[in-house]
């Protein structure tokens, strides 16, 4: 707390599966690359997800949630300031977004706007770009709106196809030298205006 606001950025993090960007993201709350940000909650779409384990290992709290009507109650039970999507498998409605009113942020696959959209995610992705044969692809870290991926980016980077590839290897180098390392950094830009916006706030109040 400076000068009576907060500086720090509670998170909320949706997934569905692994949790390998969760995982990221732990890791770099751990060495201090997180900073503003706070993950205060992990939430899945599906009760076996593995990520809820991460969660669980790290003292982080978790929950299993399938109505958005229920999450958006969580959300704000938790007094949480922005949303991350890490492998989260669903599409938030519109309403959804429009009720939450903080920004939510989602990490896709590849080089918006290339491979991107309903229907495009997982190793869907990965076997769309081996099949059109693009030399590079990547990830991205956008802002959500209604539109599947079209939200505005925040950050990408680009990686290498290598002739050999199949989906599986392509996944992994992508996450590996992109998704993990752009995910922390876009939260870390994203909360830095948040806490902006709030001593902007103040300031206009004054």
């Amino acid at each position: 707390m400076v000068d009576g606001i907060r500086d720090t950025v509670r998170v909320a993090v949706l997934v569905s599966g692994g949790g390998t960007n969760l995982q990221a993201l732990i890791n770099a709350e751990k060495d201090g690359r997180l900073h503003p940000c706070e993950i205060k909650l992990v939430v899945s779409s599906n009760e076996g997800a593995y990520a809820l384990k991460r969660a669980e290992k790290e003292g982080i709290k978790q929950a299993v949630c399938k109505d958005e009507d229920e999450l958006l109650k969580i959300l704000r039970d938790e007094g949480v300031d922005m949303l991350v999507l890490a492998g989260y498998l669903r599409i938030l409605s519109g309403k959804f977004i429009h009720k939450f009113k903080k920004p939510i942020i989602n990490i896709h696959p590849s080089l918006i706007p290339a491979f991107c959209g309903k229907g495009c995610y997982g190793l869907h992705v990965h076997e769309k770009a081996l099949e059109y044969g693009v030399k590079v692809s990547g990830a991205t870290v956008h802002f959500v709106n209604e539109i599947p991926d079209g939200g505005e980016i925040i950050l990408q980077k680009a990686v290498e196809v290598k002739s050999d590839d199949t989906p599986e290897t392509l996944q992994r180098r992508i996450m590996e030298e992109a998704e993990w390392k752009l995910l922390p950094k876009a939260c870390v830009i994203v909360a830095k205006e948040i806490i902006k916006s709030r001593k902007d706030g103040r300031e206009g109040n004054l």
